[in-house]
């Protein structure tokens, strides 16, 4: 891969400050940038390194100004991060794809694979599956019975997709993700418990990403439905029967319990914990580590365990880091007033 900075100028319709022909083969953060590399500024935080920075090019944003000479050949454009991120999906694109089917993988009689895929050593696809076209599958997979994959899906090594389970377009299954395992559904009958069949099934809509050791519970009946754009990290837990809108992004080590229903563009930090059957409406924001135990309505953003409003939370943080001097003032407080109840009634007397 060698691209220089007139052509990738062209790609992101950028605008180039310095030498045109400036030539890259390769990616670094800013801070470790080497000669051919190209790298991106966005947060103010991190702009001395621009000054210092050995990269070849540096994407910035068009209100970007040095305030120091710049070694580098700068390409203005509108958002640096999203056009690093197209960049990279290029660069991805240009990669020499795995064709064909491994003589170990088992591929059940009736299963139907699509044109131009890739299933790899050992992999298991069973009976009645359907696999979309320029699938990626990798080896150690389990895709079970009756399972429809979409076109252009990627499933890392040791992915388990149970029974019945359907997976849309564009979607990438990380090593150890697990989909359709059955709901935590257990009733109570005298001093144990009685589990209850789980009899639905997954959806993943389209271009949905889920993260390595993953697992998404499959419903009682119907279906734990995850919309699409979905973007969910490592390590989450999706308990059955949840709903999760278009879009939303959730990061490492959430936890959401049975029946939730979680609305468009919301956003949830690492370890947050979301309650049994409550509604997260749409462009919610959860701090990481945040407990919600009740309905959150659009547009809110909130933190702290039980959550509260991010605003109200930020101003009893204050208070709570004071708590200390506040208990001494009032336990001086008291022994005042105690004092002068004392002096009170020797006048009284």
């Amino acid at each position: 891969m060698e691209f220089t900075a007139q052509q990738i100028a062209g790609f992101l319709n950028g605008t180039i400050e310095g030498n045109p022909s400036t030539k890259v083969t390769t990616f670094s953060k800013i801070e470790d940038g080497k000669p051919g590399s190209l790298t991106f500024l966005t947060n103010p935080k991190y702009e001395h390194h621009i000054y210092h920075s050995e990269a070849s090019i540096v994407l910035v944003n068009n209100d970007f100004t040095p305030s120091a000479p710049v070694k580098a050949t700068l390409i203005k454009v509108a958002n640096a991060y999203a056009s690093l991120a197209i960049l990279l999906g290029m660069a991805e694109q240009l990669k020499k794809k795995k064709e064909g089917i491994d003589p170990t993988a088992f591929i059940h009689a009736s299963a139907r694979i699509g044109n131009n895929c890739y299933v790899g050593n050992f992999a298991y696809i069973g009976e009645n599956v359907t696999v979309g076209d320029t699938c990626t599958i990798y080896p150690h997979a389990y895709i079970a019975d009756h399972v429809t994959l979409g076109n252009n899906c990627i499933v890392y090594p040791h992915v388990t997709v149970y029974e019945g389970c359907i997976i849309g377009n564009n979607c990438i299954l990380h090593a150890g993700a697990v989909i359709g395992s059955d709901g935590f559904g257990f009733a109570p009958e005298g001093d144990s418990y009685k589990k209850i069949p789980q009899l639905g099934n997954v959806i993943l809509e389209d271009d949905i990403e889920i993260g390595a050791n993953t697992a998404i519970d499959r419903a009682v009946m119907n279906a734990t439905i995850i919309r699409k754009g979905v973007k969910i990290d490592n390590l989450v837990q999706i308990a059955h029967n949840v709903e999760v809108g278009e879009h939303t992004v959730m990061a490492a080590q959430t936890g959401i319990a049975g029946s939730v229903k979680i609305g468009k563009h919301c956003q949830f930090g690492g370890q947050a914990g979301l309650a049994g059957h409550i509604h997260i409406q749409d462009n919610v924001s959860i701090g990481a580590q945040a407990g919600i135990i009740g309905n959150i309505e659009s547009g809110r953003t909130m933190l702290g365990s039980p959550a509260i409003d991010a605003k109200l939370f930020m101003r009893s943080s204050v208070i709570f880091n004071r708590l200390p001097d506040m208990y001494r003032a009032i336990g001086q407080l008291q022994r005042e007033v105690e004092q002068l109840k004392s002096e009170l009634n020797k006048k009284d007397n």
